[in-house]
């Protein structure tokens, strides 16, 4: 079964870390690009951060210098860590996969950043 399965996500206080995972199952990372994308409510999806089967990352102006995507492809995982979080980080966060026609998405993981 191919699927992208999310952990790491929950609540944390204004200026704290949460660090998500994303671990591919039934298929190999290596090659593909991996992207974050958060969706709040009542907002569209828009994307946070991307890093290429080469270790290339960017990132959204909204997140840079709090956020850090990285992958360990031995892992066959994805991670994005988000550090000095702020309540309009709020949202749901989905992890991809993408290779050529081949794209897979993570279920979501509700991410609040609340006193």
């Amino acid at each position: 079964h191919l699927q992208l399965v999310e952990s790491g996500g929950g609540l944390v206080q204004p200026g704290g870390s949460l660090t998500l995972s994303c671990a591919a199952s039934g298929f190999t990372l290596d090659y593909y690009a991996i992207g974050w994308f958060r969706q709040a409510p009542g907002k569209e999806r828009e994307g946070v951060a991307c890093i290429s089967s080469g270790g290339t990352t960017n990132y959204a102006n909204f997140v840079k210098g709090r956020f850090t995507i990285y992958r360990d492809n031995a892992q066959n995982t994805a991670y994005l860590q988000m550090n000095n979080l702020e309540p309009k980080d709020t949202a749901v966060y989905y992890c991809n996969a993408k290779l050529g026609s081949y794209d897979y998405w993570g279920q979501g993981s509700q991410d609040t950043v609340s006193e």
